[in-house]
């Protein structure tokens, strides 16, 4: 049999699909072989903060990657992608177990408080970090004018924001992927990299992505894609949240970005289930764009579960409603408790409407918006490290394998769909 081939996929459509349990890649090639021609996919991706909270390895994400494939007879080519990379040490082990494709994250030298200091604050803000830097003059008082009419002004006050906020973010980027580069040329392997700037409050602006990017690839960053803060709100689990035209219109001026001092690819993160974006995002960037997601497919396993094991869902809900506070440190929702009812309370029927929003209600067009999808959404760690119901779950999952294949295949058939109707 065929072997699939692991490798880069340079500036082609990619879609990847993040597989928090180990079991979802069957479902996923049925779905790109049904609804994803032309868009090329990433299986085996998963963030190492995922592989922390759900005790899995490199190695174990790789092989339970290349396993469905196996059984799903796919030999054609598929990214790799090591998610939300911090250090050199994370690097090395995601390479050796065979990834491609290097997210790297600098979230943790970001100032996200940048865009709201005052003159004062601004000031001594940046002379602290001017002694890091040479770029400042090469943007100050210069302008560019996109097509759009749009005017990029790099005046002081943007400039120095940029300085701030992103000065050491960007050193910090430059030597993760200068180890990336010289690590993966002495083993002769393939490798790009794509730079995550997503996880902040504010939108990442026009003159700040030029910034970032035109800085990059100045440093000789292999850059195949960049996730910038888009407009709006891109909550996990939910869809987009915002006014859809005019971030269309703000992402085409991203994508210009993107072609000017590139190529490379517009990246979109917490891609899971923003279904009324996909066609604009994908006409704003050309067919040229990268989609992200990860917990979606660890949704539908619950699913599965408020499918055949109604008990277990109910249990599952619980669960993560008593760990809900703690789990969402680290992600930006807006879902509380309040807003969905405990398990007990209602219908099996009506605890995965607002939970998952039930699989008739979503085929007939209703989109994701259940606000306990996030409460799920978040406890995914909580839920497959727990002794008992995380390996009920697993077990519910291999005893319907055609059940998850399904459900992953339709879910992610409006995705693609979406994403496909939006491509020149």
């Amino acid at each position: 049999m065929t072997k699939p081939t692991i490798s880069t996929l340079d500036l082609q459509p990619s879609f990847g699909f993040g597989d928090r349990i180990g079991l979802a890649t069957p479902g996923h090639v049925a779905a790109l072989e049904q609804y994803g021609s032309g868009i090329l996919p990433i299986f085996p991706q998963q963030s190492i903060r995922e592989m922390s909270r759900t005790c899995r390895t490199p190695e174990g994400v790789m092989k339970d990657a290349l396993d469905g494939l196996a059984a799903s007879g796919w030999s054609g080519l598929s990214g790799a992608d090591a998610d939300h990379l911090k250090t050199e040490e994370d690097i090395a082990s995601t390479m050796d177990a065979g990834f491609t494709f290097f997210t790297i994250d600098p979230s943790d030298v970001v100032d996200e408080k940048a865009d709201n200091y005052d003159r004062d604050t601004l000031a001594k803000k940046f002379a602290e970090v001017a002694p890091l830097i040479d770029w400042v003059d090469t943007y100050l008082e210069t302008s560019k004018t996109l097509s759009s009419g749009t005017v990029i002004e790099f005046d002081e006050d943007a400039v120095r924001r940029a300085a701030v906020k992103y000065g050491p973010a960007l050193i910090k980027a430059s030597e993760l992927a200068s180890f990336i580069r010289k690590r993966a040329e002495n083993k002769g392997l393939p490798y790009e990299i794509e730079v995550s700037v997503d996880e902040t409050e504010q939108p990442t602006t026009l003159a700040e992505h030029f910034i970032i990017a035109d800085q990059l690839i100045k440093n000789e960053v292999k850059l195949v894609s960049l996730a910038p803060r888009f407009i709006g709100e891109m909550e996990k689990g939910v869809d987009f949240i915002g006014d859809v035209d005019a971030l269309e219109a703000s992402m085409a001026d991203h994508n210009e970005i993107c072609e000017i001092l590139g190529p490379y690819k517009l990246s979109l993160h917490s891609g899971s289930d923003k279904i009324s974006m996909y066609t604009p995002f994908a006409r704003a960037t050309k067919g040229r764009f990268h989609v992200k997601t990860a917990g979606t497919s660890y949704l539908e396993a619950l699913r599965v579960a408020a499918l055949k094991n109604e008990e277990l869902f109910a249990r599952i809900v619980t669960l993560s409603r008593e760990n809900y506070m703690r789990d969402k440190a680290t992600y930006h929702v807006h879902a509380t408790l309040e807003d969905s009812p405990a398990a007990g309370s209602v219908s099996a029927k009506d605890l995965e409407r607002a939970y998952l929003e039930c699989w008739e209600d979503v085929l007939a067009g209703i989109g994701f918006t259940a606000p306990g999808r996030q409460i799920l959404h978040c406890c995914f760690g909580t839920v497959l490290t727990h002794p008992e119901l995380g390996k009920s779950l697993m077990d519910t999952l291999r005893a319907h394998p055609d059940t998850y294949a399904e459900v992953l295949c339709l879910h992610f058939g409006k995705h693609l769909e979406a994403l496909k109707a939006g491509m020149v």
